[in-house]
């Protein structure tokens, strides 16, 4: 015969029973939070309008500062595509996981050093590794052996380039163009200079992804497909005959 006391239903019930839920209280924790708010717009002149001020303007803040950041546009450079006095939304995540700029990407980037110490905006041509030149028998620009039709975004009546000029681009750096060529200041004329005309990729501070002023001319930029059947720089291409 078993000694031990066995529990009865009763004892069961009572003995793992808590005290009564009280999920929807709030707790001193919460209640301390939601307390928080009220105190700090008591300090502030304006109360609660000003608080929420303040909280929309970090917000705008690091919106601009890490995610994007218009960008006035100062000059014909990229006509006709984008006027004077256009406003175009900079995208700074966009490269921000390992992608670099591609061909074709209009960009805003530091020129300090380099350009000048301003932000410019211009195409992307080349990048690291990329042979430039201009141009083929028919004025055109070519990369890596391949001439790039540029009509579509290039200035009515513009050519591709009255300089003629024969690079490889370092990695790490870009060779950038703007699209009405006879009135852009961009890689082929600092050939000579520090840096050579390239624009180094940290440099680079994000995408343009679309105009957004004014609201007659929003749209988005798409990178063209001029570029996509230029094939890759001839150092990155596997060796002919290797066995895989």
């Amino acid at each position: 015969m078993d000694t031990e006391a066995q529990p009865t239903e009763r004892d069961r019930s009572s003995s793992t029973a808590g005290p009564e839920s009280t999920s929807g209280t709030p707790g001193p924790e919460e209640r301390s939070r939601s307390a928080l708010v009220p105190r700090i717009a008591h300090w502030l002149p304006g109360g609660r309008i000003t608080l929420t001020l303040l909280l929309c303007l970090l917000f705008l803040l690091a919106v601009n500062t890490f995610v994007a950041r218009p960008f006035e546009i100062p000059s014909g450079s990229m006509e006709p595509g984008l006027r004077v006095g256009d406003r175009v939304l900079v995208n700074k995540l966009a490269y921000g996981f390992g992608d670099g700029p591609d061909r074709g990407d209009v960009i805003v980037f530091d020129g300090t050093g380099y350009f000048g110490d301003a932000d410019y905006i211009k195409r992307v041509v080349g990048v690291g590794g990329d042979h430039v030149v201009c141009c083929d028998g028919e004025g055109r620009v070519r990369v890596n052996g391949r001439s790039v039709d540029e009509s579509r975004f290039l200035l009515p009546g513009d050519s591709p380039s009255t300089v003629p000029f024969d690079v490889v681009v370092p990695d790490g750096r870009l060779f950038v163009l703007g699209d009405h060529r006879g009135n852009s200041s961009d890689s082929r004329d600092r050939l000579g200079s520090p840096g050579g005309g390239m624009v180094p990729v940290d440099k680079v501070i994000g995408r343009a992804d679309g105009i957004v002023w004014p609201f007659g001319r929003t749209t988005r930029l798409q990178r063209p497909g001029a570029y996509d059947r230029v094939p890759a720089p001839a150092a990155a291409r596997p060796a002919e005959g290797g066995h895989g």
